[in-house]
């Protein structure tokens, strides 16, 4: 990775926060402690990958349509944070993986 790779990719994470920013305050609240969630158990490329831009994109869609963040994912924030990531590899899979013995890829 080359310096270009890494300014790029700092002003792409900057619009992303700017974008998190202009949504509603309860939004705001509810993707911080997705985030915070999704960094500590979620997919390994979850960096990579563009799930926290789809979940701005969907948190913004609902905004649009007056609800509440609640109302648009449900009560329970991690069961939907856990629904998101069902299917990804997750860094508690390459732990298990690695204490089984086992090589997987990444």
């Amino acid at each position: 990775m080359g310096i270009q790779d890494i300014i790029e990719g700092k002003k792409q994470w900057r619009a992303h926060l700017a974008r998190v920013k202009a949504l509603p305050p309860d939004y705001q609240i509810v993707y911080k402690e997705m985030q915070k969630y999704l960094f500590k158990v979620g997919p390994v490329d979850l960096l990579e990958g563009n799930l926290l831009p789809e979940i701005v994109d969907f948190f913004a869609e609902g905004a649009a349509t007056g609800r509440g963040v609640l109302e648009v994912i449900g009560e329970d924030v991690a069961a939907f944070c856990d629904d998101l990531i069902k299917d990804s590899r997750t860094y508690a899979d390459r732990y298990q993986e690695s204490i089984n013995g086992e090589s997987g890829p990444g």
